[in-house]
């Protein structure tokens, strides 16, 4: 794993696909970094990102936010954002907000990786 920033932990996958580890937190006190990470993973030619939720206990607005702001940035590429191993506290943001109707989910990471090939 390459470590990109004190919150976030990217993986590449192929050539054009990551992982991106978002850990305990996705709010609005590292939401900025997040769009900073995700910014330089694209310029790197990265199209396809699966967000690894595991671990995280928390998702609010701002957080949401700047995952719409890359999958805007990445759609015009064909490239997607997807959501791999939803924590529970996750899962009811994402039903709360219908988030559901824009990011596929898959039960695993290794699922996601299979499933945006």
């Amino acid at each position: 794993m390459q470590a990109t920033s004190m919150s976030f932990f990217v993986e590449p996958v192929n050539a054009d696909t990551a992982v991106i580890k978002i850990g305990q937190a996705l709010d609005f006190r590292n939401a900025a970094e997040f769009k900073t990470t995700a910014q330089d993973q694209v310029r790197s030619g990265i199209q396809n990102f699966i967000l690894d939720f595991t671990d995280t206990g928390i998702l609010d607005s701002t957080g949401l936010g700047s995952v719409f702001s890359l999958y805007r940035q990445v759609s015009p590429l064909s490239g997607q954002v997807v959501f791999a191993s939803v924590s529970r506290p996750v899962q009811v943001v994402v039903q709360l907000t219908r988030t559901y109707k824009v990011f596929r989910q898959f039960p695993t990471v290794d699922a996601a990786r299979e499933g945006i090939r």
